[in-house]
């Protein structure tokens, strides 16, 4: 007489599961998958790129968003992690701080830390809209310049080899907040290299297919930040609706061009992940058919 219906009693214990398990999914996304510093590893096969660049190292990482969610220690972890790599060349595609005046004084030692970066054929970077907005456009610059990253503000760098042969760095300013100019900077990039362009918003990339463009890197959407199978990328964010995360075709353009989308480092308004932790992308650079 005194014990509970069997039902209710399913029900109960249904109900205590399904909080363990979103208390455990909270917890997991929220204090161990933004740590979980993951490194995915391409290849990237260009007929418009010189022999003597096949098997160069490309490393990429993307919105480390320093403040509050993300420490210098991390930051140093990830130089580490870089630098395991051994790459040739490294990109930053922008977000560095999360925002420069809500950010603690101990920032001071971002240059030293990223000064560490080690990349025999040079660093390089673009702003993103964090970097832009609030004021932080004069810091970031410094701070990069300190930190031996060239920032690349609708410009280009030529990377020539003891050979001769020459393939082309390309950067555009931030689409949100900057003053991006894609005639100006593109236009003039040669048709005999392999070309690089580095930009914050990926999903610029098809106002850009009429260009001599083999390769895009691109950040700003930190992979939705959750990513549930089947429902996909949840958050998601201007100019970054379209191209989420990894590697993407872009059919129409004028060189079979390439998309890829880093998953960023760090985190901005949530600090959560969930089936999408923080990226280093390193590309491997082959001369090839495409």
């Amino acid at each position: 007489m005194g014990k509970s219906p069997r039902p209710l009693r399913v029900i109960v214990w249904i109900v205590i599961g399904m909080l363990l398990l979103t208390a455990g999914t909270y917890y997991y996304a929220t204090q161990i998958e933004p740590s979980r510093l993951t490194v995915t590893h391409h290849t990237v096969e260009s007929p418009n790129l010189s022999q003597s660049f096949h098997g160069i190292k490309i490393a990429q990482f993307s919105d480390t968003h320093l403040g509050e969610s993300y420490s210098n220690r991390q930051l140093r972890q990830l130089v580490q992690r870089l630098n395991r790599e051994k790459p040739d060349l490294v990109v930053f595609t922008g977000d560095l701080f999360d925002s420069v005046w809500r950010s603690p004084a101990s920032i001071k030692e971002v240059p030293d830390i990223l000064s560490e970066i080690e990349a025999p054929l040079g660093k390089f970077a673009v702003y993103g809209n964090h970097d832009r907005g609030g004021g932080g456009s004069r810091v970031y610059q410094e701070y990069m310049k300190k930190a031996g990253f060239r920032v690349l503000v609708n410009d280009t760098a030529n990377l020539t080899l003891g050979s001769g042969e020459t393939m082309t760095v390309a950067g555009l300013d931030d689409y949100l907040l900057g003053r991006p100019d894609a005639e100006g900077t593109l236009s003039d990039l040669s048709e005999d290299h392999f070309n690089m362009l580095l930009v914050h918003e990926p999903d610029v990339a098809d106002r850009l297919l009429g260009y001599p463009i083999d390769l895009i890197l691109s950040g700003h959407s930190h992979g939705g930040q959750v990513n549930v199978p089947v429902l996909g990328a949840w958050i998601r964010t201007s100019l970054a609706d379209k191209y989420i995360s990894g590697m993407y075709d872009l059919s129409g353009s004028e060189r079979e061009a390439r998309l890829y989308v880093n998953r960023g480092i760090g985190t901005t308004r949530f600090k959560i992940r969930l089936g999408n932790p923080p990226e280093i992308s390193v590309f491997t650079l082959h001369s090839g058919a495409g």
